[in-house]
């Protein structure tokens, strides 16, 4: 199978590296990638959000596989110019993936499913926000509707800093404060079938301790040995299969990956949110678990036959990611460093590996940072404490000029 890969990420990478290990994979590429990417893909120049320039590389690659990463390639609907040229892909259509990209559609779908989600309101006038601010109460939740990388969403008790996130948004939507802890639950469907991948945690907080301010996402682990038994079922059963369900029904029809956030609070499970594609960077953590070959995986809910799947493989054992980000982030990052220690950080038994998230190749060969988030030093280990303790050495190897990253990943789980 030749697979091509839309996206430039460490999710791209975590998805490009299981590819690789896929014995079905016969070519596989990557566009427009990183300077990690190359090393196990093919990379090419694209603007990943031009359908028809995506379409004619996958083309000219004569690709039997289109994997769409990002959010915003599906947002903008270039899973549906795939499709249109007879390419089989992986990633829901522009429509359906306004499950991501308004917060107010993945409500009304919620709704008409009767899946449990926090309560809410839409707003689009300071004074709507200001009313619905007050009828919730402190702590205040304040999302922008539209995609906003991760970043979108303001958590405080400052009235006034709500207020001003929601004044720089178009539209909003503020909704109650969930409690207790959340959970991320990837779930691979065709449309019809829905099959759940292991549950993850990431830690959105830039700083040690959950502190500082929202990021994409600074670490991840899998599995979550305190997380209730039954809880995939439970979330099968009452969020991801009513959702597919019900988009079906309106003739949206979501094929993909579709991603839960999760809060599992005093009164139930709650969605805090719908993604339309794999987290990053809980990916790195449920594919480093997974042992079912990916492209096989990823092809029958790209041609509706996930129903004559196989159940899927796990690793018993656990999987632990730490970002490496950039100084300054996630306000202002820096970038254009050169990052040392890439290979000492790489372990030979491949119990430890660097997945790269915004990097370049210099001039002379030297890997270069390129974005906020830089790495994901991702590690495997016959438990969390184990494969925390091989992450957290890999990371300690990694040179890079006021590099940041949380020294707390799992660290509870583990204990």
């Amino acid at each position: 199978m030749k697979v091509l890969v839309i996206g430039g990420g460490a999710r791209e990478h975590a998805l490009c590296r299981s590819l690789s290990q896929d014995p079905a994979v016969t070519e596989l590429h990557c566009a427009p990638g990183n300077a990690g990417i190359a090393q196990v893909a093919t990379v090419h120049p694209v603007d990943q959000l031009n359908g028809a320039e995506v379409t004619a590389l996958a083309r000219r690659l004569g690709s039997e596989l289109a994997v769409v990463g990002p959010e915003a390639p599906l947002v903008a609907g270039v899973a549906d110019a795939l499709r249109a040229a007879g390419v089989p892909v992986f990633g829901p259509s522009g429509r359906a993936a306004q499950l991501e990209g308004s917060k107010a559609f993945a409500k009304d779908v919620m709704a008409a499913a009767g899946v449990p989600t926090a309560r809410s309101y839409v707003c689009t006038t300071p004074a709507e926000a200001a009313e619905a601010l007050d009828a919730f109460g402190a702590p205040y939740v304040v999302k922008d509707d539209g995609l906003a990388a991760g970043k979108g969403v303001v958590v405080t008790s400052d009235r006034e800093a709500a207020l001003a996130h929601a004044a720089s948004c178009e539209r909003v939507v503020i909704e109650e404060f969930l409690d207790g802890p959340e959970v991320s639950l990837f779930a691979i469907t065709d449309g019809t079938t829905v099959l759940p991948l292991q549950p993850a945690q990431d830690f959105k907080r830039a700083l040690d301790g959950d502190e500082g301010p929202n990021t994409g996402g600074m670490g991840a682990y899998s599995p979550l040995p305190w997380a209730p038994e039954g809880l995939v079922e439970e979330v099968l059963e009452t969020v991801l299969q009513p959702t597919v369900d019900e988009l079906r029904r309106r003739g949206t029809e979501f094929s993909g990956l579709l991603y839960a956030g999760l809060a599992l609070t005093s009164r139930g499970t709650r969605v805090i949110e719908f993604n339309a594609r794999f987290g990053d960077p809980e990916t790195q953590v449920v594919l480093a678990r997974l042992r079912t070959p990916l492209a096989g995986v990823l092809h029958a809910a790209a041609t509706g036959t996930l129903d004559q799947l196989e159940p899927l493989r796990w690793d018993d054992g656990a999987a632990v990611t730490v970002v490496v980000a950039s100084e300054g982030y996630p306000a202002a990052p820096r970038t254009g460093d050169p990052i040392e220690g890439l290979a000492e950080a790489e372990a030979a038994d491949g119990t430890a590996y660097v997945l790269h998230a915004g990097t370049r190749a210099g001039e002379d060969g030297q890997v270069l940072s390129a974005g906020g988030r830089v790495l994901s030093v991702t590690a495997t280990g016959a438990d969390l404490a184990e494969a925390r303790d091989r992450a957290y050495r890999a990371v300690g190897r990694i040179a890079l000029k006021g590099g940041q990253h949380r020294t707390d990943i799992a660290l509870k789980a583990a204990q």
